[in-house]
């Protein structure tokens, strides 16, 4: 007998209201009487004196038997003016708490719902609160990386922008207007590089020489650069015909145009509005894809397109004039009166030949490094001496002259820069392809600001949830303290302990 009393009781948190049942220690209809008990305990909570401790245990909490057992021992403080010589209360309050801990009292219902309170506790109210709890802290890390990602989008697409205004030549404060001034000086870059093809004549006269020499080529080779090697970037109409034109009427009604175009037609709208930057990809002609197009889409010719004006106000009257039809003699118009590198058919015509030049004497080099042995020699022994009195680094250089021209015209900027002298429309598109990466960089920042809001609101939810855990905590742990010593005094004071109370 003297070892039972020494046996620790365990019992596990989630039965331990069917071990009370089971026990007989608690009726089965408890809850019955539990909900008449609260019905008193709100009408009696309605008159309580001013007292901080009571104030404390009525402030959200699920008032027990406990508690109400304390609220007595309060009361009998504050009420003791009302104690009569038979030591009973005259205090209406008194009386309300004395009767509700004896209803509690009766068939141990205080017990059953301490039981149900410690398992509500354990098995539903804490571990909601602490999914509540990760939720919160998942969330401020997921929105804390996707804060990140859209920093770093925004800046790569910042980025990207001013690489591509880099590639344009152009700062990107004002881009139609800096496109726009980019081809003003369009015709005096094309006269240089004419000046410069005058250099050639040396390359020219070697390839010339080679293909007479090894293959009898009676036809002239390199016709465009022999010319532009003697004449400069003259008139596609010089270049046509073999004369000099005496009027040039051509670039003054483009030039008008163009400006009439970039100052007067075309709303550039705002760098915060715009259409998405998907549709902006569209092959050019000659197989080469600029990733913008010359024609406007279906969506460009509506309301949020381009502004044309009032067409019947102020009408433009363009005309076309094929080159050489109804033109007087020695008048250039239209074509005829661009330069031959202005002109996209003389200008493909030019790098043609300057490729062909390229690998002509990229070759050459080449097979000049393999010549060294006598039979190589003797196949050059009745080579014109332009070609005998060639080296190996002479032509080299004469190479890199000839790659610093095909550079000159092939670069980006260059083909950029004829995109626009050829057509204004090609402004707006840019215009628009790099308005878009403005515009998504700006999003992304405000989708970083909404994203900072919503982890602090995260932050402060959890803020408000880890007090309610311990709070919750805290009173478990007391109320399991409470009920082992309850369920000991019943044992003849043998250690109870409740197994699995875990918040």
């Amino acid at each position: 007998m003297e070892n039972i009393k020494n046996l620790p009781i365990d019992i596990q948190n989630s039965k331990l209201l069917d071990w009370l049942l089971d026990r007989r220690h608690c009726n089965m209809k408890w809850q019955s009487a539990v909900k008449i008990i609260r019905e008193k305990i709100n009408a009696a909570i309605q008159d309580m004196p001013e007292n901080e401790e009571i104030k404390q245990l009525l402030s959200g909490s699920y008032i027990h038997y406990f508690h109400c057992l304390r609220i007595v021992e309060i009361l009998k403080g504050t009420e003791a003016s009302s104690k009569n010589i038979f030591g009973r209360y005259s205090s209406q309050r008194m009386k309300d708490w004395q009767e509700i801990v004896s209803l509690y009292e009766a068939d141990n219902v205080y017990l059953a719902e301490v039981a149900s309170l410690l398992i509500r506790n354990v098995s539903y109210e804490g571990p909601a609160l602490r999914k509540q709890l990760t939720k919160a802290q998942q969330l401020q890390q997921e929105l804390s990386r996707r804060e990140v990602e859209c920093q770093s989008s925004a800046a790569e697409l910042r980025e990207r922008y001013f690489a591509a205004c880099k590639q344009y030549g152009i700062t990107g404060d004002n881009v139609p207007r800096e496109l726009q001034a980019l081809v003003k000086d369009l015709p005096a870059v094309l006269d240089e590089v004419g000046k410069d093809a005058a250099k050639l004549e040396e390359q020219i006269q070697l390839y010339a020489a080679f293909t007479k020499f090894v293959c009898d080529w009676s036809e002239p080779v390199l016709p465009m650069l022999t010319f532009s090697q003697k004449k400069g970037n003259t008139t596609f109409y010089e270049w046509r015909t073999g004369k000099v034109p005496t009027v040039v009427e051509g670039p003054v009604m483009e030039e008008a145009l163009s400006e009439s175009v970039a100052d007067d037609v075309i709303d550039w709208g705002d760098f915060g509005k715009g259409t998405d930057a998907a549709g902006a990809g569209i092959t050019v002609e000659d197989g080469v894809d600029w990733g913008i197009s010359l024609e406007p889409t279906s969506e460009d010719a509506g309301a949020d397109g381009i502004d044309w004006g009032d067409c019947e106000a102020a009408p433009i009257e363009i005309e076309i004039v094929d080159a050489g039809t109804n033109c007087p003699e020695g008048v250039a118009r239209g074509e005829d009166a661009l330069s031959i590198l202005e002109n996209s058919q003389s200008r493909s015509q030019f790098i043609d030949e300057l490729m062909e030049l390229e690998v002509f004497l990229t070759q050459r080099i080449s097979e000049m490094g393999e010549e060294s042995d006598v039979v190589a020699m003797s196949q050059f022994q009745l080579a014109p001496s332009v070609i005998q009195n060639q080296t190996r680094g002479h032509v080299r250089e004469t190479l890199s002259q000839v790659q610093d021209l095909l550079g000159r015209l092939t670069s980006l900027r260059m083909q950029h820069l004829f995109m626009i002298h050829a057509s204004p429309r090609y402004v707006e598109r840019v215009s628009e392809v790099l308005r878009q990466k403005l515009k998504q960089a700006d999003i992304l920042v405000l989708k970083a600001a909404t994203m900072a809001e919503r982890r602090q609101e995260a932050l402060q939810e959890q803020s408000r949830l880890e007090p309610r855990v311990d709070i919750l905590a805290a009173r478990t742990r007391e109320l399991q303290k409470l009920t082992e010593a309850d369920i000991s005094k019943r044992y003849h004071n043998r250690t109870v302990n409740l197994m699995g109370v875990n918040i």
